[in-house]
């Protein structure tokens, strides 16, 4: 009997990044599963789409449009959800910033789109198989899964998402700066690498089309799916480490922050009663002085509620005379503190006895590179060129 798959170039290439998109979601499940990691969750789903995407592509390069049951079996057969795509990108993104994400009833709104083509291509295989048992649907032949409508509408879908998850990381980052005093150090930067590579899928969808005069025809769309599977294959192995990543500093001692519920405690303290509110230089004195008395900067994991308790006070105060007296959000108010704490020890010779990073970590920082972006950031200089400077 012969295998009823034709390998060759392209459906060969294709089935490879098949089978490993379907790996890698079933990897990214398993730690969702294991670590209760909805993120991974997502992703999985995500990878899982990916690969289905293909599909048609890497079965019709195989022969399975030529006719009979396989060619039915992907007229029916809904692989490509390009209308589902975006709402998991989106929910990716939120529950990968904010690990206390659910979802709520408003939510399911974002898969109507997707429900609706479910609805019509379950009405398309009724008709042209139960009902009519003669393609009425499909009397054109052409599986509507690669109609030009339907990848269309699914592209400005994908576009508007990937707008959505870029205000929500927005967001994020803006929060982040204004509660804690480690933000570079929870960037999350692998979302800001996601929604490149998925920027780059779309605008991959575009060029091709405006290029490729042919676009309708099948066989010429083979480079924008091999395209496509090489940045597919980027998010699953970059986005399978970063889950692998998270889950290893589950096990450290210090525990990793959700500044959306930081943020949320900022804004329960926005309501209550405090006679000083007014007094923004009295606020401002009092805060220097703890800064300078106490050294809180040297806990590298400050917080704005941390400061808030030592002080007695609201978050709310201590954050609005942070920004309206200093011009500064948290974090660049807290490293301001500890920049000149390194730079004093540095101008006592410390660093002639001890390693530039030990007095970075006893002044606050937490790394290497969080050291070196602030230390620029506030002097203009690297750590390495002022110290030459001050030679």
């Amino acid at each position: 009997m012969e295998f009823p798959f034709n390998f060759n170039d392209y459906s060969s290439t294709l089935l490879i990044f098949f089978f490993n998109g379907i790996i890698f979601s079933a990897l990214t499940l398993r730690q969702g599963i294991i670590h209760n990691i909805t993120a991974s969750r997502w992703l999985s789903l995500l990878l899982f789409l990916y690969a289905m995407y293909i599909t048609p592509y890497m079965l019709g390069y195989a022969g399975w449009y030529g006719g009979g049951f396989t060619r039915e079996f992907l007229f029916f057969m809904p692989f490509m959800q390009v209308l589902l795509i975006g709402p998991v990108v989106y929910f990716y993104t939120k529950s990968l910033l904010n690990s206390s994400f659910k979802l709520t009833k408003k939510d399911y709104f974002h898969f109507i789109p997707a429900i609706l083509y479910a609805v019509y291509s379950l009405v398309v295989f009724i008709t042209d198989k139960l009902v009519l048992d003669a393609y009425y649907f499909y009397a054109d032949n052409k599986d509507k899964d690669l109609s030009n409508w339907y990848q269309v509408t699914g592209l400005v879908s994908m576009f508007i998402y990937l707008i959505m998850s870029l205000k929500y990381y927005a967001y994020y980052k803006k929060i982040l700066f204004e509660t804690v005093s480690y933000a570079e150090s929870i960037l999350f930067k692998w979302i800001k690498n996601f929604m490149i590579a998925f920027l780059t899928i779309l605008v991959l969808r575009i060029v091709f089309f405006i290029t490729n005069p042919e676009w309708g025809n099948f066989g010429s769309q083979y480079w924008h799916y091999i395209a496509f599977s090489f940045v597919f294959y980027y998010i699953a192995i970059t986005g399978y480490s970063s889950i692998i990543k998270q889950t290893a500093l589950k096990g450290e001692k210090l525990e990793i922050i959700n500044v959306f519920e930081e943020n949320l405690k900022v804004e329960q303290n926005e309501n209550k009663p405090n006679t000083s509110d007014k007094d923004d230089k009295k606020w401002q004195e009092r805060l220097s002085e703890l800064m300078t008395k106490k050294s809180l900067y040297e806990n590298p994991r400050l917080t704005l509620s941390d400061v808030a308790r030592e002080l007695n006070t609201t978050t709310k105060i201590v954050s609005s005379t942070v920004n309206s007296r200093f011009n500064k959000n948290f974090n660049d108010y807290v490293n301001e503190y500890r920049i000149d704490a390194v730079k004093e020890k540095l101008n006592k010779g410390e660093h002639n006895t001890r390693t530039l990073l030990g007095i970075a970590l006893d002044c606050g920082f937490n790394s290497k590179a969080t050291f070196n972006r602030a230390f620029k950031k506030s002097t203009t200089l690297s750590p390495k060129d002022y110290l030459d400077k001050m030679a």
